[in-house]
C-alpha cells in the first residue's frame, strides 16, 4: 500500500489522527530516552537527598531517647523515600496512557475511513470487491499506526516501571543503611557524653 496514496486521499479528520499518533510516538519516545539517561543521575541525586535529610535531623536526635530517635530518623527517611520515587515517576503515566489510548485513536481512524469509503461506494453505485477493498485497504492504515504507537509505549512502560521498582528497593536498603550509621554514631555520642557528665561529677564530688 503506497502511503503517498492514502494520504491524499486522506479527509481532515484522518490526517489529525496521524499527527496526533504521531505526537503519541514522539512523547513516548522522548521520556523513555530521557529516563534511561537520567538513571543513573537520578540514583545519585536520591542517594544524597537521603543522606542530606539525615544530617538535617542530627542536631534535633541528640537529645532524644534512643527509640525516639530511631522513629523520628525512619519517618523522615520514609518521606524522602516517597518524594524520590514521585519524582522518578514523573512521565511514566503519560506513557501508560499513550499505550492505551493510541489503539484506540487508530481503530477510530479505520472506521472513519471506512465509513467514507462505503459511503463514496455508495454514491458511485459500483459495489465490486476492487471498490470496496481499496478503500477499506487505506482505512486499515490508521489501525497499524495506532498498534505501532501502542507497541513500543507499553514496552518503555513496562521497563520504566520495573527500573522504578529497582530504584525504590535500593532506596530503602540505602535508607537502612544510612539509618544504622546513624543510630550507632548517635549512641555513641550519647555514652560519650553521660562518660563525660559521670566523670565530672565524680570529680566535682571529690572535690
Amino acid at each position: 500500500m503506497n502511503f503517498s496514496v492514502y494520504w491524499q486521499h486522506a479527509d481532515a479528520v484522518s490526517k489529525t489522527l496521524y499527527f496526533v499518533l504521531l505526537a503519541m510516538s514522539i512523547a513516548t519516545w522522548t521520556i523513555f530516552v530521557l529516563r534511561l539517561m537520567g538513571t543513573r543521575q537520578l540514583k545519585q541525586i536520591a542517594y544524597a537527598q537521603l543522606s542530606q535529610a539525615l544530617e538535617q535531623l542530627k542536631t534535633k536526635l541528640a537529645p532524644l531517647g534512643f527509640e525516639q530517635r530511631k522513629a523520628v530518623a525512619e519517618q523522615a527517611l520514609l518521606r524522602q523515600i516517597s518524594a524520590e520515587k514521585a519524582n522518578a515517576e514523573k512521565g511514566v503515566s503519560v506513557l501508560g496512557t499513550i499505550a492505551s489510548i493510541s489503539p484506540f485513536v487508530g481503530l477510530f481512524g479505520t472506521v472513519w475511513g471506512i465509513f467514507h469509503a462505503l459511503v463514496a461506494v455508495g454514491k458511485s453505485g459500483q459495489a465490486g470487491l476492487a471498490q470496496v477493498a481499496t478503500p477499506v485497504g487505506e482505512a486499515l492504515i490508521m489501525t497499524g499506526l495506532g498498534l505501532a504507537v501502542a507497541i513500543p509505549a507499553v514496552l518503555a512502560y513496562n521497563i520504566c516501571v520495573r527500573m522504578n521498582r529497582g530504584l525504590a528497593h535500593e532506596l530503602q536498603d540505602q535508607a537502612h543503611g544510612l539509618l544504622i550509621d546513624t543510630m550507632l554514631q548517635q549512641e555513641s555520642a550519647a555514652k560519650k557524653s553521660d562518660a563525660q557528665i559521670t566523670q565530672q561529677t565524680f570529680v566535682g564530688g571529690q572535690a
